[in-house]
């Protein structure tokens, strides 16, 4: 905060410091969330009797209405008061964690878990919106990094966290972590924060708004229920006409509009376009890898909830070094060549983890995982370095909430597509001679409720044919993800702008593997 008086500039304000450290302690909140509840669902399956499909819904609620909000959450900020919206969003983040914590069944874990989202998505734009009125220009790269710092470190530490908490309380601690951080943040926002607006921004288009978040949740829904109803059956086929009509809707009512939301002619920018193509299918492997992972290292390996969190640090370490490490490379190769050889990289990774049996041990996963890192960090810095490179100045603000908006939906769809696709797998590879039809029914709905039905039955061969279901279900996965990024590198090789304007916009990256960018 630095504060004019007749024209004469005195001394920053020092209470603006404890201010950021409020803002980072939120969007490290933020962070935990993205993938805390990976290592809790297997729990929280057993628990709670949870299907593939509505552990597939306490993931997707969250990232689903996260993207559907998160542009005009922006927008109401600008309109109503940034430091408003954002103590709103920390309340409703608060609100739907403590839900969280208190649910008895499933659907007020995914109604919670939808709460957070739409909290998420005012805290996430404004949390970073306000930084201008606390830090001078000098300043204000500092607290940016720092910022971006802190929300990176919850992605690592989610796991952690979420397998000490379930090693020592129960499934719903994930949730009341969030609930001081959430209370700190509050209180912090109204001592130290300084309201802003921005009158001039656009207007916030509820019919926008409802056409994304339905034509997502449709084409969620649709693609969750299909291994279970069928892919031909009325109600998926509806659900996916229903999500194409909305989505074409949106996309009409968007480039009409003198001044949309989302702004879809900037996607006639090629470096835009296909920057944004190669980060969305990043998100999308990544998020499926973060759904199917868990249950493996829980279930068949037989790690507890902490060993877990620690053996998915390979990946994100991986992912880490290679973000800190792109920049000076793609200075010196170019950003075509290093989000194509990420890409191939990632594609390397998710082909070697197909090669995955029952007995391969946590050796060989570590290997690849690292591997997958590594493809992550050098193909999505540089690709998200490049879409917004590509944005004219006075369309910036508009272009990166495109940008975060697509990413957020191929990760809905990478954890929806590839969770049914394992689920599907799984069912038809499982061996349930022998047992009840309701039992067999259960022990079907995912590799949790089939141990567990083994270990009532005392079968071991029921728990042996579970692992190895799981394992052919994570295999077709995996092989889905390595073609996707072959898919995407031959894309960026293709069709990315050439060396020279990818090395310029690679001198300056920024920091975009946070949950600003992915939650």
């Amino acid at each position: 905060m630095v504060t004019v008086t007749q024209g004469v500039v005195t001394a920053p304000d020092p209470r603006r410091w404890w201010a950021l450290g409020a803002l980072v302690a939120s969007m490290l909140t933020l962070g935990f969330d993205m993938t805390i509840l990976n290592v809790a669902l297997p729990t929280m399956a057993g628990d709670l009797g949870a299907t593939t499909g509505e552990q597939q819904w306490m993931a997707d609620a969250y990232i689903v209405v996260f993207a559907a909000l998160m542009l005009p959450a922006g927008l109401l900020g600008d309109r109503f008061g940034r430091r408003l919206m954002l103590i709103t969003g920390l309340g409703v983040f608060l609100a739907g964690s403590l839900v969280g914590a208190l649910a008895g069944d499933v659907t007020w874990v995914i109604v919670a878990r939808a709460v957070m989202g739409v909290g998420a998505a005012l805290v996430t734009p404004l949390a970073l919106s306000v930084l201008p009125s606390l830090f001078s220009a000098d300043e204000r790269t500092k607290a940016l990094g720092i910022v971006s710092a802190g929300s990176t470190l919850g992605l690592p530490l989610g796991p952690i966290l979420g397998g000490w908490l379930l090693d020592h309380f129960w499934w719903g601690s994930v949730f009341l972590i969030n609930l001081p951080m959430a209370a700190l943040g509050i209180a912090a926002c109204v001592l130290l924060l300084p309201e802003t607006r921005d009158p001039a921004s656009p207007e916030v288009d509820p019919l926008s708004t409802a056409l994304t978040a339905t034509g997502l949740g449709a084409l969620i829904y649709a693609i969750i229920e299909a291994p279970t109803r069928g892919w031909g059956d009325p109600l998926v086929l509806a659900m996916f006409a229903a999500s194409a009509a909305l989505i074409a809707a949106l996309v009409l009512r968007e480039r009409r509009a003198a001044r949309p939301m989302l702004d879809m002619g900037l996607l006639a920018q090629r470096g835009f376009l296909f920057n944004t193509l190669a980060a969305t299918l990043v998100m999308f492997v990544l998020s499926g890898l973060m759904f199917v992972l868990p249950p493996y290292l829980q279930a068949v390996l037989g790690q507890d909830a902490l060993g877990t969190g620690v053996r998915l640090l390979p990946m994100m370490g991986g992912l880490m070094v290679a973000a800190r490490a792109a920049q000076p490379v793609v200075v010196r190769f170019g950003a075509r060549a290093v989000v194509s050889a990420g890409l191939v990289v990632l594609a390397f990774a998710a082909l070697l983890g197909s090669r995955t049996t029952v007995g391969s041990g946590y050796g060989f996963t570590a290997l690849w995982l690292s591997v997958a890192g590594l493809g992550f960090g050098f193909s999505i810095v540089p690709a998200m370095s490049g879409a917004l490179g590509a944005l004219p100045a006075d369309r910036a603000g508009s272009g990166s909430g495109l940008l975060m908006t697509l990413r957020q939906v191929g990760a809905a769809i990478g954890i929806a597509l590839l969770g049914s696709l394992l689920a599907s797998a799984f069912r038809d590879r499982l061996d349930v001679s022998g047992l009840p039809a309701g039992a067999a029914d259960t022990a079907g709905e995912s590799v949790v409720a089939a141990h567990l039905i083994a270990e009532k039955a005392g079968s071991a061969h029921l728990a042996a044919s579970a692992n190895d279901a799981y394992v052919h279900g994570m295999t077709l996965a995996l092989l889905v993800c390595g073609l996707a990024a072959l898919v995407a590198a031959l894309l960026a090789a293709a069709l990315l702008p050439g060396t020279a304007a990818a090395r310029h916009q690679g001198s300056a990256l920024p920091d975009v593997v946070s949950p600003k960018a992915d939650a």
